[in-house]
């Protein structure tokens, strides 16, 4: 839990709003979101007898990805890389008018797709 808390905090400029202890399932639930609190919250869960995660091969997986819109699309992967965060795609554009992507892995394995819109 504690390593994925940095990577969205540090490095994809969330902020903590809570975490806790959930003793039912043997669970523990962190909320974060934006730092101007005014998007979406994303809820991390951690259940604490789970030994592994396994994430399905590409073409198996149930859910897809979680998309971040950013300001800098270079300066992001800069300091992505120099956190050796997985680059699964490079920047690329969609179509002549469209956003710059790129997608990235959370430390967990979880696809990021990064969005660049122009201003």
């Amino acid at each position: 839990m504690d390593r994925s808390i940095d990577f969205y905090t540090g490095l994809m400029g969330m902020k903590l709003l809570s975490r806790r202890e959930i003793p039912q399932n043997n669970a523990e639930i962190a909320f974060l979101q934006d730092p101007n609190g005014k998007e979406a919250k994303l809820e991390l869960t951690f259940y604490k007898k789970q030994k592994k995660f396994v994430q399905a091969e590409y073409e198996d997986r149930l859910f897809d990805h979680l998309a971040f819109e950013i300001r800098d699309m270079k300066q992001i992967i800069s300091t992505l890389r120099k956190n050796m965060i997985t680059v699964t795609d490079e920047p690329f554009k969609l179509g002549p008018n469209g956003p710059l992507i790129a997608f990235i892995e959370d430390p967990d394995g979880t696809l990021i797709e990064l969005i660049e819109r122009k201003s």
